[in-house]
């Protein structure tokens, strides 16, 4: 079976996204031959002419499933005009548009939400990363709830941490932030102003983005708590990897964190106001030092969000769709 991963690159520095590309890995594994597309051009003439491009690369490179990865990715695809079923991945801000504040989308953004809905026909089959997405699919017969799976084998719990290595002071408490703290969307402001309702001298807030992924891991395994502060997520990656390290979590309630966090001790789920973000942390800041890390690796496997169980069931869409 050979698969065509169509995905934009302007976001990622001209390369395949590194959760996109994870899931292309792991459907390796299972003996499928996972090929990529990349669309660089911006804007509808860069859809458009991204369009042109893969009917000429499918021609070259015939596939048996093109698996597009966001709304303007499907769009590049079907104006492909080709015959090759269709699998669309929805991720969330395809589904919302850009939020802007909180419950506040961006008005020129809506559009998207607006494609969203007109695509359906026109693709096989549809992949919503949360059930907060699959609330923007119609087409239900075609709609999968299949998170993106994380690889356990390269995100591991470390007892010992990485602080030395990282510059991470001995006897402070760090409290890590690792979004683009220029991005409305994933609202540092609020993890700030929630630190100025902790008064205590020994919290550092952490902000090492952009990192490597290695890097990522090893923040997550050296510091006491992670603050996802977002005003909106799908399925977010970087909560399940901070799971998988055992770190605590202090996340607003957006996409499937509450699903992800369930009953887990050592994950708070907050509001957007700055004073219960800064209690959540208290709390986590202090399971921290009663308990040290939190058994969130148990959780995942539980839940079956390693990249192998999401991999197969992946697979089987795919089955379906030649059969």
């Amino acid at each position: 079976m050979k698969v065509l991963f169509v995905s934009s690159a302007n976001s990622t520095n001209l390369d395949i996204a590194p959760f996109i590309k994870s899931q292309g890995e792991s459907l390796k594994t299972l003996g499928i031959d996972v090929q990529y597309f990349k669309i660089e051009g911006k804007g509808i003439s860069g859809y458009l002419k991204a369009a042109l491009s893969l009917r000429k690369h499918l021609k070259k490179y015939p596939v048996d499933i093109i698996h597009a990865h966001y709304t303007l990715s499907g769009w590049s695809a079907v104006l492909s005009f080709t015959r090759h079923p269709i699998v669309l991945s929805l991720m969330g801000t395809d589904v919302y548009g850009q939020f802007i504040d909180v419950n506040k989308i961006k008005l020129s953004s809506r559009y998207l939400t607006f494609l969203t809905y007109l695509i359906q026909p026109f693709v096989r089959s549809i992949i919503c990363k949360s059930d907060n997405i699959e609330k923007y699919v119609y087409y239900k017969s075609k709609s999968h709830v299949i998170p993106n799976g994380i690889l356990l084998n390269k995100i591991k719990y470390y007892e010992s941490g990485f602080k030395p290595e990282l510059g991470l002071e001995a006897g402070e408490k760090h409290v890590l932030f690792l979004g683009n703290t220029k991005s409305i969307r994933k609202n540092v402001q609020l993890v700030k102003d929630a630190l100025n309702h902790i008064d205590s001298e020994d919290v550092t807030l952490v902000t090492p983005y952009p990192e490597s992924h290695d890097r990522v891991v090893k923040y997550l395994n050296s510091i006491d708590v992670l603050v996802v502060p977002s005003l909106m997520e799908g399925s977010p990656n970087l909560v399940k990897e901070a799971m998988a390290c055992n770190c605590p979590v202090v996340a607003t309630n957006v996409g499937d964190i509450v699903w992800l966090f369930g009953n887990e001790p050592g994950y708070y789920l907050t509001t957007f106001d700055p004073e219960d973000v800064a209690e959540k942390i208290k709390l986590a800041l202090r399971f921290y030092e009663i308990h040290g890390r939190t058994n969130g690796r148990r959780r995942i496997i539980e839940l079956g969000l390693d990249a192998n169980t999401i991999a197969k069931r992946l697979f089987s869409v795919y089955q379906a769709i030649l059969q």
